[in-house]
Parts: C-alpha cells; sequence; structure tokens
C-alpha cells in the first residue's frame, strides 16, 4: 500500500487529496482511504526530507501530490522522480537522487493516457528528474497538476487526475520491468511514450543537460537509487556530447542498453 502526501500549502494537492479521501490534515498521520493512505504535511512537499527519513516508512512507497508550475504555461499533468544531479536548488541534497516509484510511475501516465479524452488541451508527459526530496527510505514520485494558478484550483480537473491516479494505484497484475533513461529535454518524448505504451517503467531521468554531471561515481549511485532496474533506455539523438561516455558507463555496469 502507498501512502499519498499533500503540502497542505499546495492547492493542487490539496484537491487531489480531497478527491481521493478527503481533506487531509497535517495532524493524527495517515489516513486509511482503502488500498492506499493520504496524508497532509505542513510545508512544500519538495521539502519533505525536513520531516525526516522515516515518512512513508511501513509503506510500499509515497506518491506526493502537488502543483506543476513552468515558465512557458503551457498546460501539463505531469508525474516524475525527484533528485539533483549537482547543487540542490529546489530540495533535496546535492548530488543525490531518490529511490524512483518507477511502477507508480508507467500507471499513472498510462492511465492519464488512456483518459486523454478528458484532458484536451493537456500535454500528459514525464518529466526529467528534479527536485526533491532526495533522502526518503521508499520509493516515491510526484504527481501534478500543471501549469497554473487556475488549474491548482480546479476542483472537477483536479479530481480527474485523482481518478485515474487511484486506477494506478489500486490496479493489479505483473510489475513491468524498470529502467534508467538517459538524454532527452525535461518533458522527455521518448520516455513518456514508453511510459505509456510500452514494456519498461521508466525510473530516474537524467535529461540532456544533466549529463556533464554523470561520471563513475553519479552513475553508480543512480543505479544504486534504482535497484529494480536491469536495462537503461537512451534517447541517441537528445545525449549530445556525453553520448560515449555515458554508453561506456553503462556498458562498464553490466546495464542492457534500450535504444529508443
Amino acid at each position: 500500500m502507498d501512502l499519498l502526501v499533500a503540502g497542505m500549502d499546495d492547492p493542487a494537492g490539496v484537491n487531489m487529496a480531497t478527491a481521493l479521501g478527503g481533506r487531509p490534515a497535517s495532524e493524527g498521520g495517515p489516513r486509511d482511504c482503502g488500498g492506499f493512505a493520504l496524508m497532509g504535511i505542513p510545508g512544500p512537499a519538495i521539502g519533505a526530507d525536513s520531516l525526516g527519513p522515516g515518512l512513508g516508512a511501513g509503506y510500499g512507497g509515497v506518491a506526493f501530490l502537488s502543483r506543476h508550475a513552468a515558465a512557458s504555461g503551457r498546460l501539463a499533468l505531469t508525474c516524475h522522480s525527484t533528485g539533483n544531479f549537482g547543487e540542490a536548488q529546489a530540495g533535496g541534497r546535492d548530488s543525490e537522487v531518490a529511490v524512483p516509484h518507477a511502477q507508480l510511475i508507467k500507471r499513472h501516465i498510462r492511465a492519464l493516457w488512456e483518459r486523454r479524452s478528458e484532458f484536451a488541451g493537456f500535454d500528459l508527459t514525464l518529466e526529467a528528474t528534479h527536485h526533491g526530496p532526495t533522502s526518503l527510505g521508499v520509493p516515491s514520485a510526484f504527481v501534478e497538476v500543471g501549469t497554473g494558478d487556475a488549474q491548482w484550483r480546479d476542483a472537477a480537473l483536479c479530481a480527474r487526475v485523482a481518478e485515474a491516479l487511484r486506477g494506478a494505484l489500486l490496479e493489479g497484475g505483473p510489475a513491468s520491468p524498470e529502467a534508467v533513461c538517459f538524454g532527452g529535454g525535461h518533458y522527455p518524448e521518448k520516455f513518456t511514450r514508453e511510459a505509456a505504451t510500452g514494456e519498461f517503467a521508466p525510473g530516474t531521468i537524467v535529461p540532456r543537460r544533466a549529463l556533464g554531471a554523470v561520471d563513475g561515481a553519479m552513475m553508480g549511485h543512480i543505479l544504486e537509487r534504482n535497484p529494480g532496474a536491469r536495462a537503461a533506455l537512451v534517447d541517441p539523438s537528445g545525449m549530445g556530447p556525453h553520448k560515449a561516455r555515458v554508453l561506456a558507463l553503462l556498458e562498464e555496469a553490466g546495464m542492457e542498453v534500450v535504444r529508443l
């Protein structure tokens, strides 16, 4: 069973949580909602490391319900793992990635795509791994509604996203093979399509802009944080000058490389 967490200052997170199990509260601990649990936290979700590594202890994973913001203003419903490939600028620790909840990430994106007629005008997409928290003891992911205040406060929209998430949380069946991902932009189209329609469940996604930070130590850390991954998905056209070096590190680590 997974734990859903909403920051009480986040209108999109509170709206999704309310649709799933009633308005969350930051006191009293998690509430059992039948198949998952729900709780609120007093601060922003990206700073959840401040609550200690015990957040989510005893659960299969944590899903943070959150708003999504982008300078472009483009409407998007997103899902992603968290982590920093260098200096932490929005929560988490420097050069640390969280253990990704790859199975939930795949199932939620797939559920959104299956319901895409309900989300006309929205991009339904993964994001590359970014921001905190990074130090929880269980797998985690962010489920987000964007991209501005009108969407965050749209209770009906947030409820539709929440219903897609409910389906992902309660979905049975075998787990999908997991993979780490390298290349592409912040909204990685190839990895999104793989999550929605393909075989693999994407874990940590390292975008092109962060590949320069992937040395042997960082690669080892990423693979350690993705213990279920036996393959690496790569976007060869989206790796720039780092392609040869990253592919060599993956080969050295014994990872199966799947080119998309």
